[in-house]
């Protein structure tokens, strides 16, 4: 069942559109708080910019549903005496895509444009054919004569730059731009709260809506708000690999497929009476799913809510993604309205007090 809007559509757009590097996430905050603010009865803002939203607020039972708000991205890291700028990771960028890319430089002075120059093909010659994009290789073109001028457009080690590409639609199918990874998990939640608001559904739980910051270099947000909210349950949404494509490995990835529904994840850290809670949820709605393992860890939130405050029963909820970490990341619309749906069913079967235990 689609349950996307054209207007939640219209905020989906604008959300991924704007840049979230990862430490640098505040202006896509406040565009996710505007739109769940109606939806909710309370907003929160932690001191490195995780936002939430809480339905029921003061309940001694509380339930998190959480995605993440960050985006990859690079930092200025030297400068050139001629101009030129060289960077280094802010998350896991991938250095491969990065020659003829266009991006955004934010600088106090506003954005600078720039592009990842690379050497032509006619000058690769021999050995040097082989050429390979490296951090160490990979640089900015500014279009500045010299490392003063480049000081003076107001751009300097620390500055984070994003490529520039913007969300379309591809086939009226899937949607495809960068920063998907998560941006969407958090759009899914808040079309949550949206849902839950809309339909009157009453939980018996305060429940938090949590869009945490700083995924990308380790789950820190998710760590951090998991000890100020100390919730008794956690869904988690991020995205999964597309293993369908070409050059990747279904024996070692697994075999998930988008426009399959989401992906529902085995491991040590989802509890297993959480994620039968959830299977159980997708039958009764007839919501589609697929299944995945991960050895020893998830990579994603999921682990950081799992091992806080003792141990808190967490489950992980995935969106199949095309090209992670590059800018054309794709997503089948159904899957993200069936992330939607079962996340929102889901919630229902959660009773105030639920027995977790195994036993």
């Amino acid at each position: 069942m689609s349950v996307i809007t054209a207007q939640s559509e219209q905020f989906l757009f604008q959300y991924l559109n704007n840049a979230s590097p990862t430490g640098f996430e505040s202006a896509g905050q406040k565009l996710w708080l505007a739109y769940i603010r109606p939806f909710v009865h309370e907003t929160g803002l932690d001191n490195y910019g995780t936002a939430y939203g809480i339905i029921n607020p003061g309940k001694d039972f509380k339930v998190v549903i959480e995605g993440h708000a960050d985006e990859i991205s690079w930092f200025v890291n030297f400068i050139t005496d001629d101009g030129f700028l060289h960077v280094v990771r802010n998350g896991g960028s991938d250095q491969m895509i990065a020659p003829s890319k266009r991006v955004n430089i934010h600088t106090p002075k506003g954005i600078v444009k720039g592009i990842f120059g690379w050497p032509a093909i006619h000058t690769r010659n021999g050995e040097e054919n082989n050429l390979a994009p490296k951090v160490d290789n990979i640089f900015i073109d500014v279009g500045a004569k010299n490392k003063e001028e480049v000081l003076e457009m107001g751009v300097h080690v620390g500055c984070v730059l994003v490529y520039e590409d913007e969300v379309i639609a591809l086939n009226d199918r899937y949607y495809v731009g960068r920063a998907l990874d998560n941006r969407i998990g958090g759009f899914c939640i808040a079309e949550v709260a949206r849902l839950l608001h809309e339909n009157k559904i009453e939980l018996p739980y305060s429940l938090y809506i949590v869009n945490s910051v700083q995924e990308e270099v380790g789950l820190r947000g998710a760590e951090m708000i998991a000890q100020s909210i100390k919730p008794q349950v956690a869904i988690v949404t991020d995205v999964t690999h597309d293993t369908n494509t070409p050059l990747i490995s279904k024996k070692k990835f697994g075999d998930v497929k988008c426009g399959n529904g989401p992906s529902v994840t085995y491991a040590p850290a989802v509890h297993n009476k959480l994620l039968s809670l959830i299977i159980d949820a997708a039958t009764a709605n007839d919501i589609p799913f697929q299944r995945e393992a991960a050895s020893r860890r998830t990579g994603t939130d999921t682990d950081a809510f799992a091992y806080s405050n003792g141990g808190v029963p967490s489950a992980l909820i995935s969106l199949p993604l095309r090209y992670m970490h590059t800018t054309v990341e794709m997503a089948h619309k159904d899957d993200v309205n069936n992330v939607i749906n079962l996340i929102y069913h889901s919630l229902q079967k959660i009773e105030y007090q639920h027995n977790f235990k195994y036993f």
